[in-house]
């Protein structure tokens, strides 16, 4: 006598949720593939950002975490629940995660004024070597490298009373706003260094080296001036912003000014603000600088 109980099964409900999971799951592909095209230059950034995540992307992460609602309703209808249940909160819990994530994007691209070029001192323009900017050219930037860059006309759709401000007003008034957080646009300042500039170059060009940008061969501008050039790339897209360190002597002191400013896009989300002031704190640290002659 055969004693074993078929398990009852949840038939097209287990497949609906594994469909839903399936379309999840193909979604965080979708922005994976976005991202890792753009950086092995399958296609442009404006189609890897542009168009596949900020444009196509929001509509297949809505789809699916709708999709994965569905099933989960669908899979307590009626036993069995358990197994078809679980795949729908799978998929229901990758396709919010989705959502979140562009919302996250959404909300601080918003709140954050448009910028990309960051310095320590505006009033004194740190320059990039003609081979960084030969290699910006090689690559299609589209942001050039001004001495006093504005905003341009198209910013004042989604920035109103930006367009043709100069970034380094933009940049004050955003460190204004954030000086009470200490957030994404702390104060930028020159440092000061009782060591002479080679001695500091060292310390400088140790930091950037430990945080993986690629360093250009540091140069000897005139006299006992040092400049020290570097490129980050992102991890997922592979957007490249150049930085480049400043160090001369000046009344006794070896004086610090930084630079860092995207190759393309209007904003950085904050990211060479970050970069700068992160670089500032260290070399202070490790250097013993102080931020007054």
């Amino acid at each position: 006598m055969n004693d074993a109980i078929d398990t009852p099964k949840a038939g097209w409900r287990m497949k609906v949720a594994i469909f839903a999971l399936a379309v999840s799951i193909f979604t965080v592909l979708w922005f994976a593939i976005a991202a890792l095209g753009t950086k092995f230059g399958l296609w442009p950034w404006q189609v890897g950002l542009g168009q596949m995540t900020i444009g196509i992307g929001p509509g297949i992460a809505m789809v699916a975490l709708g999709l994965a609602i569905v099933s989960q309703i669908i899979a307590l209808i009626k036993a069995p629940r358990k197994q078809a249940f679980i795949l729908a909160l799978a998929a229901t819990l990758i396709g919010a995660f989705c959502m979140f994530r562009l919302a996250g994007l959404g909300a601080q691209a918003g709140a954050l004024p448009p910028l990309h070029d960051i310095q320590t001192n505006w009033d004194d323009p740190v320059q990039f070597s003609e081979a960084l900017m030969a290699a910006r050219a090689a690559q299609g930037e589209t942001n050039p490298v001004l001495d006093a860059p504005t905003v341009p006309d198209y910013a004042e759709e989604r920035w109103p009373g930006t367009a043709g401000r100069l970034v380094s007003e933009i940049q004050e008034e955003a460190e204004a706003k954030e000086a009470s957080k200490g957030t994404v646009y702390p104060k930028m300042e020159t440092l000061y260094f009782s060591q002479s500039p080679q001695e500091v170059a060292a310390v400088a060009e140790r930091i950037m080296d430990k945080k993986g940008w690629d360093i250009l061969e540091p140069e000897t501008i005139e006299g006992d001036e040092v400049q020290i050039e570097a490129t980050a790339t992102s991890g997922w897209f592979g957007f490249k912003d150049d930085i480049a360190v400043r160090l001369r002597a000046v009344g006794g002191a070896t004086a610090v000014d930084i630079r860092s400013t995207s190759r393309v896009g209007l904003s950085d989300l904050g990211a060479n603000s970050t970069r700068v002031y992160g670089l500032m704190v260290e070399l202070e640290d490790r250097g013993n600088g102080r931020r007054a002659p």
